[in-house]
């Protein structure tokens, strides 16, 4: 059983702050779904919760254990798998050794893709020998959830999984993160704008804006206008 909490952490870009105490609970076993529009500062909590920036104040915990400034291939080690916004697979390589790139933190005896990515990714398999820059934008981002998955991660990050990807794919990766929770025990904080994925999907919701949390509570709050307003332009 794994937690991550976030407690009042601030971050800042130089001058500009970008965080401004934020707390978060991605709490085991469960789907924590954060909303916000653009710009309000989710992609930074993300890059704070996995190590690739610094957080100005407040604590950041694995379970009770504080990841303190551990650097982001320390969090990886600790079981902390990102899929960022926008995929960043390795174009010139194939999709078996993007997948591949995912036994860095692993021991020998563990580098393999076990059978449940290609049950879960049927595509993939098919595809193994193909550079990962000629797949489609969906079989992109199913490719890095995949690889994430090879570092069998104890919490899965995921930034906007379904941002340009077309609706047969979005129904394929929202079951797959359902089968991580239900049958890996995954703990899994998603970063998303697309509200009915989030409802059908999350224990729980935040929602940021301008670098603060604005509202917490279940996906059954997405139905309120007054949670809503929070999310219009």
């Amino acid at each position: 059983m794994t937690t991550l909490t976030v407690e009042t952490i601030s971050l800042h870009y130089g001058a500009a702050q970008a965080l401004r105490q934020v707390s978060l609970k991605a709490a085991s076993e469960q789907i924590t779904c954060l909303l916000g529009r653009n710009g309000v500062g989710k992609t930074s909590l993300l890059r704070a919760i996995t190590g690739q920036h610094p957080i100005s104040s407040g604590d950041i915990r694995l379970n009770e254990r504080s990841l303190g400034k551990s650097p982001a291939y320390s969090r990886a080690g600790n079981g902390i798998a990102y899929v960022p916004q926008g995929r960043e697979i390795f174009p010139q390589l194939t999709v078996r050794e993007n997948l591949e790139t995912g036994f860095a933190r692993l021991d020998q005896h563990e580098r393999r893709v076990e059978k449940e990515i290609f049950d879960l990714f049927p595509i993939l398999k098919d595809m193994l020998s193909r550079r990962g820059g000629d797949l489609s934008g969906g079989q992109q981002q199913q490719l890095a959830i995949a690889r994430a998955m090879v570092t069998r991660p104890k919490i899965l990050v995921l930034d906007e999984p379904t941002e340009g990807i077309q609706p047969s794919i979005i129904k394929d990766i929202g079951r797959a993160i359902l089968y991580l929770k239900e049958q890996k025990k995954m703990t899994i904080l998603l970063v998303e704008q697309y509200l009915d994925f989030c409802r059908d999907l999350a224990d729980a919701i935040y929602i940021m804006d301008r670098g603060e949390i604005m509202h917490t509570g279940p996906a059954a709050d997405l139905d309120r206008d007054d949670v809503r307003r929070h999310l219009t332009v």
